[in-house]
């Protein structure tokens, strides 16, 4: 199996020259359990840190992050790939990319200044960057109460049925948009505790969103109503970690959505958590080395754990136990600069 790194370049006191290649086993195996080797450079970028694909064209699309642009790459072949138009100004600090599933669109959240950007595709998989959507910042709810106003940190989007949602880091709160057309209509925000950091998330097949946050070790559960209202429905804490030492980065659905799994950086470890009650429950079940120092990212490959090392520059491995969702020792490692993420190649 063949990824794709994105990773931290110079301008991000990074090692990396830009998007990179990891090979697991053959590029051609369907599993992700063979020997790692790190294939190059693929595109050179500027901090590559975040990257996704067109839903139909051979087009990758990086969240420069110093930058604060986006641009995209075409496939010129196996392991190469070259910039598909200019990189298009989008925000400060911008950390993440998704593509929506008409292919029509790349929102862009950016950490610095809060932003959530829409950028128009041409068929080709191009930017449009002549007609972005900026939406507004998140507003802090807890200002409304007396606190203090905090600066927002939008951090991660992503298109789930009948919406987009998009996290802020900085305003504790997950705000939902209308997924039809290229502009940014805010439909509600979903507060979360103060000071939690929502982050990153992951669509459950059962119609719950988890969220992980950075700050309060938690994962909490959202769903949306049948008039389209969001709720949050439940929250555990990820039991082994620490406030103020870990810091959750990635979480993960298993193959069969049984389990879900999050990078700590920190202690460096991979929390796994049942999920229970069709979908509305989570409980910690383990918490195992990651093998890295600073787990930024990892992706689950059917019975395969690959975990992204940013400040140790490499990449590790981990078999899982379906049966349990716990991955094992680690198994398998390739140095690999500075990396920030995985993607699995077409």
């Amino acid at each position: 199996m063949r990824l794709l790194l994105g990773a931290y370049t110079s301008d991000m006191e990074g090692t990396a020259d830009g998007i990179g290649v990891l090979r697991a086993g053959s590029a051609d195996d369907a599993l992700a359990g063979g020997e790692l080797s790190f294939g190059g450079t693929a595109a050179r970028a500027a901090s590559p840190s975040w990257l996704a694909w067109h839903p139909t064209q051979d087009v990758v699309y990086a969240a420069q992050e110093a930058a604060g642009t986006v641009r995209a790459f075409a496939r010129t072949g196996e392991e190469s790939f070259a910039p598909l138009g200019a990189a298009v100004p989008v925000g400060s600090a911008v950390c993440h990319v998704a593509t929506s599933p008409s292919g029509r669109s790349l929102v862009a959240s950016c950490y610095g200044d809060g932003r959530v950007v829409a950028v128009p595709l041409a068929a080709d998989g191009a930017l449009i960057g002549s007609q972005v959507a900026v939406s507004d910042v998140a507003d802090d709810a807890y200002a409304d109460l007396g606190m203090s106003a905090r600066v927002p940190h939008a951090h991660q989007a992503r298109f789930v049925p009948g919406a987009l949602v998009s996290t802020d880091l900085g305003a504790d709160s997950v705000r939902v948009w209308a997924a039809t057309g290229g502009a940014l209509n805010q439909r509600q925000a979903v507060d979360l505790p103060r000071g939690s950091g929502p982050r990153h998330t992951v669509w459950h097949p059962s119609g719950h969103l988890y969220v992980v946050t950075e700050y309060s070790n938690e994962v909490f559960v959202l769903r949306p109503a049948a008039s389209g209202a969001w709720s949050l429905v439940a929250g555990t804490q990820i039991i082994g970690t620490q406030e103020g030492v870990d810091f959750p980065a990635e979480i993960a659905l298993s193959r069969d959505a049984a389990f879900v799994s999050v990078s700590i950086r920190g202690s460096n470890t991979i929390a796994v958590l049942r999920v229970g009650s069709v979908g509305s429950a989570l409980t910690t079940v383990a918490l195992v080395e990651s093998g890295v120092d600073w787990p930024r990212h990892h992706v689950i490959e059917r019975d395969t754990l690959l975990v992204a090392g940013q400040r140790s520059n490499d990449i590790t491995s981990l078999t899982i136990d379906e049966r349990t969702g716990v991955p094992g020792r680690v198994r398998r490692r390739v140095e690999a600069p500075s990396p920030a993420m995985l993607l699995a190649d077409r």
